[in-house]
């Protein structure tokens, strides 16, 4: 996960070093990009769960198929995203508040981003095949290694070296298609040649079908989960652009720092779900509760010292970032005093959802997500920036995500001990 962030991260380092109005530019491009790699995301749990669901019933053949038609869906789906978003390009960044003189820089970077995001999907459905055959370690070096690349190929296409011209924004674009490029071939020889986990043949129409209702029955409730939070960040992206470019670069820095500050809660998103269902399956209710409350104990103690540690870099992060420009760096040292605060409220909500979802209720999971960004998190953030500036912006958005957490944390208890009171009286009447 955290190789997954640095693609975001190594692209903004070294896209701020061209200055500010490029920093703000992929800025912008956040909540968009985002959009995209959340229907991955959503995919790529239905993918999981419908291929380990084959594999714990012995069915390989259902497993394999279950692959190959999870890889055909997601580069339908993605090519169809991509193509509709690339043609509203301009409306898409103009409702956002990126201002005229940003977008050629904007098309710079999406319009090479649009075309590669098939690139990018395909190793991520792929890495959840792997997952599901009980593989998390290729994964991880199939990352680590296409982060490197884009590591190497960044300055190097930006900036130029020796007959590669300097590209600019466009520079780390290309140089995370290709980065992505080369992971979906090295994907596509494990899954089809060394270990051999998805269909030799090509599924029929019909199978493919119905492959297709089984993955979005569980994806597309967390893709919408997901999706919603680029929209929320688009949201405030777009309440931000009013303060003007450099407000926007700052934000955008300090949103994929959160990335990378929040990569605890985001792994114990991933893990804590599996235990919750294989306990729920054995009606062990007790487990449940316990692993629940002692991981969201955990959850915000590590996240205030992960607050302390980034206040205390603060004037760092913003130097290296915003280091030309000091309205940018004063953004972003705002962002790290006051947003972080929350993320361990944040926390709560995100291992609430995941928990939901493990207990077989996704749909109280996307309730949640919409609470926490619609009711909570965007009015609170506005009504701070309407009433005292930037500074009630990020503090209305902590504020939103503790009324949030509150509700979260009842929400789920409640749940919890209606399940226990369900099963003792069907314990009883059998």
């Amino acid at each position: 996960m955290i190789l997954l962030m640095s693609f975001n991260l190594v692209d903004t380092f070294f896209i701020g070093l061209l200055g500010t109005e490029p920093l703000a530019a992929i800025s912008f491009t956040f909540p968009v990009t985002f959009t995209i790699i959340s229907l991955a995301i959503g995919l790529g749990i239905g993918t999981s769960a419908i291929v380990a669901k084959a594999n714990g019933s012995g069915n390989k053949e259902e497993s394999k198929a279950d692959g190959q038609g999870a890889l055909i869906l997601s580069f339908i789906l993605v090519i169809m995203l991509a193509v509709v978003m690339y043609n509203l390009t301009d409306i898409i960044f103009s409702a956002l508040g990126a201002t005229q003189d940003l977008m050629p820089l904007i098309h710079e970077y999406m319009d090479v981003w649009y075309i590669g995001s098939v690139f990018l999907m395909l190793p991520m459905i792929g890495n959840s095949i792997l997952r599901a055959n009980g593989d998390t370690k290729t994964p991880s070096m199939l990352m680590g290694g296409t982060g490197l690349i884009n590591a190497i190929l960044d300055p190097i296409l930006i900036f130029g070296f020796g007959p590669v011209p300097a590209l600019g924004i466009q520079g780390a674009a290309i140089a995370s298609v290709v980065s992505w490029g080369i992971g979906l071939l090295i994907i596509i020889y494990i899954l089809t040649v060394r270990k051999k986990l998805i269909a030799s043949q090509l599924v029929k129409f019909s199978e493919l079908i119905t492959i297709g209702r089984k993955i979005l029955k569980i994806g597309l409730p967390a893709a919408g989960a997901n999706m919603l939070t680029p929209i929320a960040m688009a949201v405030l992206t777009a309440i931000v652009a009013t303060y003007g470019t450099a407000a926007v670069a700052g934000f955008g820095v300090g949103s994929r720092i959160e990335s990378i500050a929040s990569l605890v809660v985001l792994a114990l998103s991933m893990t804590l779900p599996p235990f919750i269902s294989q306990n729920f399956g054995a009606n062990q209710w007790d487990r449940v509760f316990e692993a629940y409350k002692k991981t969201t104990k955990f959850v915000m103690i590590c996240q205030l010292v992960i607050y302390l540690a980034l206040c205390l870099l603060a004037g760092v992060i913003a130097f290296a970032f915003g280091k030309d420009d000091p309205e940018v760096m004063f953004v972003i040292k705002l962002f790290i005093w006051t947003m972080p605060l929350g993320y361990g409220l944040q926390g709560i909500i995100i291992l609430t959802n995941s928990s939901f979802n493990a207990l077989h209720k996704p749909m109280f999971a996307l309730v949640l997500s919409v609470i926490r960004l619609f009711v909570f998190f965007v009015p609170f953030a506005y009504l701070g920036s309407h009433f005292f500036g930037l500074i009630g912006l990020f503090v209305g958005g902590v504020i939103g995500n503790l009324f949030t957490a509150l509700i979260a944390y009842r929400w789920f208890v409640r749940t919890l001990e209606t399940s226990i009171e369900s099963n003792k009286v069907i314990a009883e009447q059998s």
